[in-house]
């Protein structure tokens, strides 16, 4: 690519691209099976040995401390206990003192740091800055690390984190990478919004462009060795970047031909950011992570590029087991409410979640590795992962409501001009939390996807703001209004006063002379100025304008009931019926319930569930006549009513991975593996009550373990110690 190519002439080539139909990619039938993975810089441990499909390895440093081994003799460990190995490591940072110490190009260039207004460069680690991508880091990428991989057989790669600090864009790197790309000279970003927007244009282009020549080169080296690489951007979802003032290409990536797919890299830390609802600032862990996996999903959806959703059972920050287990308990739910997506990162760095210490207590110092029933319970958890199947259910609730996205939420974040704050991104969960936590399962669409049909497909009302982010390309306005005119309905809300407004951008250059972006919206759909609020017909569709910025629905208490209200008439009058407000959210996935029920709502009933139960959040795995899920709290049920096959042996809960099954008239044997000194629990059902059961380990050595019978379910319960060797099991009755 030029670099004399301008900003908007890229982003409309992106979007030329993503208005070309992306066929749906199909798995080759030699592949072997990619649903589950989890992500180690360490080599095979009996501790950490997850069962998932694929051991990510990650960084190609020689680790003296991780067992004096060599990359390729990591990689080589994992497969040799039969696991995929795929590659990660990090674009915006990483273990490549080689290249910042002059050891790789005999040249210093720890100058190529992220660096603040006051001079300070934001480090990583020791040694390792946040990297402003020149083309020369990039050209030592394909050099040193992604040469390497693909030398060493593996056919995935996952470059992680494309992240470029709001506050950054003052180091000597980053002016050169202004004057070549601009073609004037780099412009201080606190100086004024035009600058911010600037600045955050070009780090949103820098690893655009890492990306794209890397992922590009890997698919053609590997070409050359008779291998299909395939190129994975981990990344935290758009809503968090925004949120944590981060500017990365987040949805425009799914453009790029040499883009297989993502990671949505959605946790606790990053759910756990406070937003405002009801003028209150606080934790809403589960509400935010249905948010943040939503925004991924609507990202990739139209493109049909893979994504794995990740979640983690702790956090990077440390806390107590307890506040581990409850906020685990909201992401993972979250993540699998999610019908359309299978796939999954079971956890990333497995070592510090088996042998890290932690609080026993969020009053206490002391700390201890992982308690069994947590472990036990994880398992359990991940281990349903690896058959959770795709649905065409739906999420209970009022389906069609849409919150428009751009990636240019991350570029108003910081500093503040004029005096215009957005708290804790209010302009965007304004629009979204006062109907979520109604009981509305609003989605995200993507404003870089709109001239995907798939888009549209399900999206009744779509409600935007221009008041936190702009649209990149005129061009976008033209499928809005197109949308509007075949019915859609569509609500704006905002002032229109915020100082990115007045940006020099396509609405007030090359002839069009605007003085905000959704004038043009507007007068695309037949309304004329001065665009007030009201109700308008457009074709056989309709526009609602509020002239409210969406963060004064939720920084101020009882204040959303005039949003709230707009909405749910729209709706009516799009659909002959209301929205539905309640407290809660279920969903059935092949045998699975998931239950959230949300705090923050006038309904304080508890959701309840009849059935044969089998509780999957309980290490106990029990079985329940009925579940009851208060305001606050998730659920994951295994309803034994919708077994397939019920009259044949299977293992329906466990907390280890089951392999090579035999049934015969009145036997039923299996092999179980799981991480060394952790505690394996199963639900197994049967046709009849066993009267005999063997548990051996690899060796054929009878070990200890406890069983038993429950009637009315058919299900018989084991309780014995994992072995990632293998304890074979043999039930008969």
């Amino acid at each position: 690519m030029q670099k004399t190519i301008t900003f908007s002439l890229l982003l409309a080539f992106i979007l030329q691209a993503c208005s070309q139909p992306q066929p749906k990619k199909e798995k080759q039938p030699d592949l072997p099976k990619e649903k589950t993975a989890f992500q180690t810089s360490n080599p095979w441990k009996p501790v950490i040995d997850v069962r998932a499909d694929v051991a990510i390895v990650y960084s190609v440093k020689d680790h003296h401390e991780k067992g004096n081994m060599t990359f390729e003799e990591r990689v080589q460990s994992w497969r040799d206990r039969g696991y995929t190995t795929h590659f990660m490591s990090g674009i915006a940072w990483g273990e490549y003192q080689d290249y910042f110490t002059g050891e790789w190009d005999g040249k210093w260039h720890l100058d190529e740091g992220q660096v603040t207004q006051h001079g300070d460069t934001i480090w990583h680690g020791h040694m390792v800055p946040y990297i402003v991508p020149s083309m020369n880091f990039i050209k030592y990428m394909k050099e040193k690390v992604i040469k390497r991989v693909i030398d060493a057989g593996i056919d995935a790669i996952f470059l992680e984190e494309p992240e470029f600090w709001a506050r950054s864009g003052y180091s000597d790197a980053f002016k050169r990478e202004w004057k070549e790309y601009y073609g004037f000279d780099w412009r201080p970003q606190h100086e004024s919004a035009e600058n911010t927007y600037l600045s955050n244009k070009l780090k949103y282009q820098l690893y655009y462009r890492a990306l794209n020549e890397c992922f590009t080169y890997a698919k053609e080296y590997g070409k050359s060795k008779g291998m299909n690489v395939r190129c994975y951007v981990p990344t935290h979802s758009l809503v968090n970047y925004s949120q944590w003032q981060i500017v990365s290409p987040e949805a425009s990536l799914a453009a790029l031909p040499c883009v297989d797919g993502y990671i949505a890299q959605v946790w606790t830390g990053t759910s756990r950011e406070p937003n405002y609802f009801n003028g209150k600032a606080k934790e809403r862990v589960f509400e935010t992570a249905f948010l943040e996996y939503g925004s991924m999903e609507s990202m990739t959806e139209p493109t049909g590029r893979k994504m794995f959703f990740l979640t983690d059972p702790i956090e990077d920050w440390p806390r107590d087991w307890a506040d581990y287990k409850k906020n685990y308990q909201a992401t993972f739910t979250a993540q699998l409410l999610y019908p359309m997506i299978a796939d999954y990162e079971v956890m990333p760095w497995p070592n510090r979640i088996y042998q890290g210490y932690y609080r026993t207590s969020a009053n206490s110092e002391e700390k201890e590795r992982i308690p069994r029933f947590y472990s036990t319970q994880m398992q359990v958890m991940i281990n349903t992962l690896n058959n959770m199947p795709l649905s065409e259910n739906k999420v209970s609730g009022s389906q069609g409501i849409g919150v428009l996205m751009a990636n240019s939420l991350m570029f108003q974040r910081f500093p503040t001009h004029n005096g215009y704050e957005d708290p804790q991104l209010s302009n965007f969960y304004g629009q979204a939390l006062p109907l979520l936590k109604r009981g509305v399962p609003v989605k995200t669409v993507h404003i870089e996807n709109v001239s995907f049909p798939e888009t549209w497909k399900d999206v009744k009302v779509l409600i935007m703001s221009y008041s936190n982010m702009k649209p990149m390309d005129q061009s976008a306005h033209d499928h809005i209004a197109e949308w509007v005119k075949n019915g859609g309905v569509l609500m704006y809300c905002g002032r229109d006063q915020d100082a990115f407004q007045s940006v020099q951008e396509w609405w007030n250059t090359n002839g069009n002379n605007f003085s905000a972006p959704s004038e043009d919206l507007f007068l695309k759909m037949g309304l004329k100025a001065p665009f007030v609020a009201g109700e308008f017909e457009y074709g056989k569709g309709k526009v609602c304008i509020l002239r409210n910025d969406p963060k004064e629905f939720v920084l101020e208490e009882n204040n959303d009931n005039v949003f709230v209200n707009t909405v749910n008439a729209l709706y009516q009058k799009e659909t002959g019926s209301e929205l539905e407000f309640k407290n809660s959210f279920a969903l059935t996935r092949g045998p699975y319930e998931l239950v959230a029920v949300v705090d923050e709502n006038p309904e304080k009933t508890p959701y309840s569930i009849k059935g044969k139960l089998i509780d999957l959040f309980d290490p106990e795995i029990p079985v329940l006549d009925e579940k009851q899920i208060n305001p606050g709290e998730q659920a994951f049920l295994f309803n034994i009513g919708n077994v397939e096959n019920p009259e044949t042996p299977q293992v329906l809960a466990t907390a280890a991975r089951v392999y090579d099954e035999n049934r015969s008239r009145n036997e039923y044997s299996f092999v179980a593996k799981s991480p060394l000194n952790t505690t394996n629990v199963m639900r197994v059902l049967l046709p009849k009550e066993v009267k005999k059961t063997e548990v051996t380990d690899a060796a054929g050595n009878p070990l200890e373990a406890d069983m038993s019978w429950d009637g009315e379910s058919k299900t018989c319960f084991l309780r014995f110690e994992n072995n990632p060797d293998g304890v074979r099991v043999k039930l008969s009755w």
